[in-house]
């Protein structure tokens, strides 16, 4: 079934709780990452694409700060000057401080959420949130941001004011994606190029969530940051991890710490199933990219060590059911798996893991499955008009 629209969700909950109608609406998608998982924040590229699951921002100015959100049904009353605050709404003070500084947030707003972008299983749905935010509240202030400064604004309130340890990645998918396309994205010198991609993908939710602001993801970066300083300090030239070659690995890795190396292993690897990974799509080889799904997968389960039960019996009933490729996609430590199949095999083989899942758990997973959709874009209510656009173009 398909999920309701988020933009007429938020806009529902908008006159509900402010007895109005809101100004604009404008929203971002969530996104999986096809393959590139913890290369960003090392200096490598990703694989992501957006997914047709959105969060929607209804908004309007105000003299000070509101938000309600499908999530709890209650309206905060927000104080951006005095920091955060805990929850989700950090992510919202977070994006109304960064904006403030460049003069591109009004004097305050009333802000209703709406998402269809499950939580906490790794389909970026902060982003979706900070980017659809920092949409609205640009065009509230009188700016349309580009896509460029949508990304950063929203990497920026997630990264220095929430305090994830985050990549770019998320962020940059959510502003910048189009339709049918996935986005190699090098995250050293920011360029992108947009692979074609036809196929629909296969979410599989494991139903064990995570939160990112803390804890492992945050030791795991620390880790990459004391390896490459380790191997600066003996004298190895590198400007990040992935910029390592994969030739000549072994020697290296026998210099670090035991407990440092496979995470280096993991990022070095990566970066090559990555680049590997765009070409066999531009292509058209499903198959050789279904492989290196996998074995990113192992990388993430052995030498990242942030996979989970769930999602590691998802991806091997994949295998064993014939998909071409399933990972774990998202930082890890639950959220979902991706997989792809021949489509004339795919409702059997989706069919197939999600039983094998039961058997072990006694649920079903959910599944659904999504084109790559299209980034940020943004509805306008002028006297009863509605004018539609993409943030990143003038209307």
């Amino acid at each position: 079934m398909r999920p309701a629209s988020p933009a007429r969700h938020a806009t529902s909950l908008y006159r509900a709780h402010f007895a109005s109608e809101p100004a604009l609406v404008t929203s971002a998608p969530g996104r999986v990452n096809l393959i590139g998982e913890h290369t960003d924040y090392n200096g490598g590229p990703v694989l992501p694409l957006a997914i047709e699951r959105r969060t929607a921002v209804a908004a309007s100015v105000d003299r000070g700060w509101s938000v309600v959100s499908a999530l709890d049904d209650t309206v905060f009353r927000l104080a951006p000057e005095r920091g955060l605050v805990g929850g989700w709404v950090d992510y919202i003070i977070g994006v109304i401080r960064v904006l403030q500084e460049t003069g591109s947030a009004p004097p305050g707003a009333r802000l209703a959420v709406g998402s269809t972008v499950p939580l906490g299983a790794g389909l970026s749905s902060s982003a979706a949130l900070t980017v659809a935010t920092a949409g609205a509240l640009g065009l509230l202030a009188g700016r349309r941001l580009t896509a460029a400064e949508l990304a950063d604004a929203a990497y920026r309130a997630e990264h220095d004011e929430v305090g994830v340890r985050c990549g770019r990645m998320d962020q940059t998918i959510a502003a910048f994606a189009k339709p049918r396309t996935a986005i190699l994205f090098e995250t050293a010198d920011r360029t992108m190029r947009h692979v074609p991609l036809p196929t629909r993908v296969w979410v599989l939710e494991t139903g064990v969530s995570h939160r990112l602001s803390g804890g492992a993801l945050n030791e795991r970066r620390v880790e990459c940051e004391r390896a490459l300083g380790f191997l600066r300090a003996q004298g190895m030239p590198a400007a990040s991890l992935a910029a390592l070659e994969p030739a000549g690995l072994d020697p290296l890795l026998r210099r670090l710490p035991p407990a440092l190396a496979p995470r280096v292993r993991h990022v070095v690897t990566e970066t090559a199933r990555t680049r590997a990974a765009a070409g066999a799509l531009a292509q058209g080889r499903m198959e050789r990219l279904g492989r290196l799904l996998f074995e990113g997968h192992a990388s993430l389960r052995d030498d990242y060590e942030c996979s989970c039960a769930e999602a590691d019996l998802l991806v091997e009933s994949a295998e064993r059911q014939g998909a071409w490729g399933a990972r774990l996609t998202g930082a890890g430590w639950g959220g979902a798996v991706i997989m792809l199949a021949d489509p004339r095999q795919e409702a059997r083989i989706v069919a197939s893991v999600r039983e094998d899942f039961r058997a072990r758990y006694g649920r079903l997973p959910a599944a659904w499955s999504t084109r790559a959709a299209g980034g940020a874009r943004s509805v306008v209510f002028r006297r009863g008009q509605r004018r539609n656009g993409n943030p990143t173009t003038r209307e």
